[in-house]
């Protein structure tokens, strides 16, 4: 059932709208009635585009494309209550692996896609002096697995981003939130690519085998968005592995220090067996 909503319909645009947590945000937004724009990369809508959402093409890496969105926003609606920049990319690879154009690639995406966003729309809602942006992270921008330099890089980044506007934009009525969400079923692991593909084994071993679908994490998420938290932790794993970096730091590294080895031991070893890495 989708989440209730009292107050006015919401203008919103999500970004990686036509899968994923972003197809169930908006499935979720417009089945209440918010007035919703899809983004994503193809040119033509999904078949499965839910009802009453209009669909927009929009590759974060473009300053165009954002353009575009920004000026059809301005036309049709007159404004923007909410952004969700939730469009990204799945990468794993330890550091002597993976190659610099990966980096390179996950940067362009997920940190610079988010900042894109939030660059572009910010004049629009400062007229305003109201509205709402939404950056979705990860788990991985908040604790820090090893194998995974470049994901947690940019994920912290879009922490870090969020926390700094969430200050910035305050004296203009902006909220900005950050979504943490730990491993869920998606179809993220589509967009794995480069050079170590172990890692990319066990990414895509999480990711599949994860207990939460991205419906439920979506229902989590938009109730945060609608009490406006600056951060939205999304099941009780990533609660407990958040508090646990906070407050048992000592346990924290630990359990970090013990992933690492098994990593290391399995390098050795020259597999590429998911499991001997947990």
């Amino acid at each position: 059932m989708p989440t209730a909503r009292t107050t006015a319909p919401r203008r919103v645009l999500v970004t990686g709208g036509a899968s994923g947590l972003g197809r169930a945000l908006v499935g979720l937004l417009a089945a209440r009635g918010e007035s919703v724009l899809a983004a994503d990369l193809a040119k033509d809508p999904p078949e499965d585009l839910p009802d009453g959402a209009g669909y927009q093409r929009l590759d974060v890496r473009s300053q165009q494309d954002w353009d575009a969105a920004l000026a059809r926003v301005r036309e049709e609606w007159g404004g923007l209550d909410l952004l969700v920049n939730n469009a990204g990319v799945a990468t794993g690879g330890r550091i002597e692996v993976e190659a610099m154009a990966d980096w390179e690639r996950v940067v362009d995406v997920n940190l610079l896609g988010v900042a894109r966003g939030c660059h572009t729309v910010t004049p629009l809602l400062k007229e305003q002096r109201s509205g709402h942006i939404v950056n979705v992270a990860s788990l991985a921008g908040l604790v820090h697995a090893p194998g995974m330099s470049s994901y947690n890089a940019t994920k912290a980044g879009v922490v870090a981003l969020s926390e700094t506007l969430g200050f910035e934009l305050a004296p203009w009525g902006i909220a900005v939130s950050v979504v943490c969400p730990a491993f869920f079923r998606t179809n993220l692991h589509a967009s794995f690519a480069g050079k170590d593909t172990a890692m990319q084994e066990i990414g895509t071993r999480l990711i599949t085998g994860a207990g939460a679908d991205a419906d439920e994490v979506a229902r989590t998420v938009l109730d945060g968005i609608d009490r406006r938290r600056p951060l939205v932790l999304t099941d009780r794993a990533g609660r407990a592995a958040y508090y646990g970096k906070r407050f048992l730091r000592p346990l924290y590294n630990r359990t970090m220090a013990a992933q690492a080895a098994r990593l290391a031991r399995r390098a050795e070893r020259g597999t590429s067996d998911p499991r001997s890495v947990g």
